[in-house]
């Protein structure tokens, strides 16, 4: 199945396409480069249908999309669905890394558990649509570590390991990661239904 990916995200859409092996996949700019994505609502699924419906009726390809952020129970769920612009509409990821990091300035390490959610979404060309969500959970360091990622990926240690997730090599993030858990969803559904092939059946 050709798909369009609701995203200007070059390290987003590098991640669908590792999970989602086997699904024709089409960056948004090659189909509707002046297509405007926004993000207005209060929660993530919301978000993130909004961007694959918008895509999916401009371009009439199933469209998949996400929406995802960081979490932090320090600052009562802050950035959430604002995390790509914590720190302003127009800011980047060291501007919004900068504002979480003096936001926590004072907070005891112990008490900067936060967690990764990501929603994940499909919309067909009929209306049909399928959600699912992952969640990962962690806690922050003031001192960034690792390019490996982005986001607030140097800021965030997941539960169980002491690297941040800048200093995870992709592939082994995703086998764990917030957005790997909610594309796998996504993926069974689309395997189930056939319409995306498993590059382990050796007759596809």
């Amino acid at each position: 199945m050709r798909a369009v990916v609701a995203s200007r995200n070059k390290h987003k859409i590098e991640q669908v396409a590792r999970v989602l092996v086997g699904l024709d996949l089409v960056p948004l700019d090659e189909v509707a480069p002046d297509l405007e994505l926004d993000e207005p609502h209060d929660s993530f699924e919301a978000n993130a249908l909004a961007k694959a419906r918008v895509a999916c009726q401009a371009t009439g390809l199933p469209a998949i999309a996400d929406d995802s952020g960081l979490e932090v129970d320090a600052l009562g769920g802050a950035p959430g669905v604002f995390s790509a612009r914590y720190a302003g509409s127009r800011a980047g990821d060291d501007d919004n890394n900068r504002k979480l990091v003096a936001a926590l300035a004072g907070v005891a390490e112990e008490d900067r558990t936060c967690r990764y959610r990501c929603a994940a979404v499909l919309v067909m060309p009929d209306g049909t649509e399928h959600t699912a969500a992952g969640v990962c959970e962690g806690r922050v360091v003031l001192e960034g570590r690792g390019d490996l990622g982005f986001g607030y990926d140097p800021h965030v240690i997941p539960i169980g390991d002491t690297r941040t997730m800048g200093e995870i090599p992709l592939d082994e993030k995703l086998a764990f990661s917030h957005r790997g858990m909610a594309f796998r969803q996504l993926g069974q559904f689309l395997r189930r239904d056939a319409f995306i092939l498993d590059p382990r059946d050796s007759t596809a």
